[in-house]
């Protein structure tokens, strides 16, 4: 990617916020540059899935634009850099359940936005959408992803035991979610009010 690959983001609608972040919705343009953060070792490891053929990925996005059951989002920071991806999705708004997905580029791990991601989309799926249940699903290997799921409020409620064949090995996925209780519960600003 060159110097001017994040200039266009200054330009793009940011739809949702949070602390130090702001949402745009996922584009098919946007393809390129998630498929390099999908080919990062550590992010190949810890969902489990291989980045495959940048075609597929942009197939794979344009059928998620007309998918009413999932919210994607490109994570930005305030000058418009984008910094990751953010999804809520399998939405059953008559169960009124959906699962949480956060994937941040290597370079932007570590310093608090994947809690102040995770924090907005529970804002917006408790705070707009009629939502009582948001669940996620790491390794249980995975220390970062449970930290960070933790800290923004989600409790772990069980593992599924060999349920992720990668390199050879099984490995179990830990299930955490935040229900709606919870999140009312929590004390810190909601997106609406930063």
């Amino acid at each position: 990617m060159n110097e001017d690959a994040a200039e266009p983001y200054t330009e793009r609608a940011r739809c949702w916020r949070g602390r130090g972040i702001d949402f745009t919705p996922l584009e098919t343009e946007d393809a390129e540059m998630v498929q390099h953060w999908r080919s990062d070792p550590v992010a190949a490891h810890e969902t489990g899935v291989w980045p495959g053929s940048l075609y597929a990925l942009r197939e794979r996005i344009e059928r998620h634009l007309d998918d009413d059951t999932r919210d994607d989002f490109l994570v930005l920071l305030p000058d418009g850099t984008p910094i990751g991806l953010v999804a809520l999705h399998d939405q059953q708004l008559a169960e009124g359940t959906a699962e949480a997905v956060l994937m941040l580029a290597p370079e932007h791990r570590g310093n608090g936005y994947g809690v102040a991601a995770l924090d907005a989309l529970v804002d917006l799926a408790f705070g707009e959408l009629p939502l009582h249940r948001v669940e996620a699903f790491t390794h249980t290997d995975n220390a970062a992803a449970l930290s960070v799921l933790a800290a923004a409020g989600f409790v772990r409620e069980g593992v599924r035991r060999s349920s992720c064949l990668h390199r050879g090995r099984r490995y179990d996925n830990a299930v955490l979610s935040l229900i709606r209780q919870e999140w009312d519960a929590l004390e810190r600003p909601r997106s609406w009010e930063l």
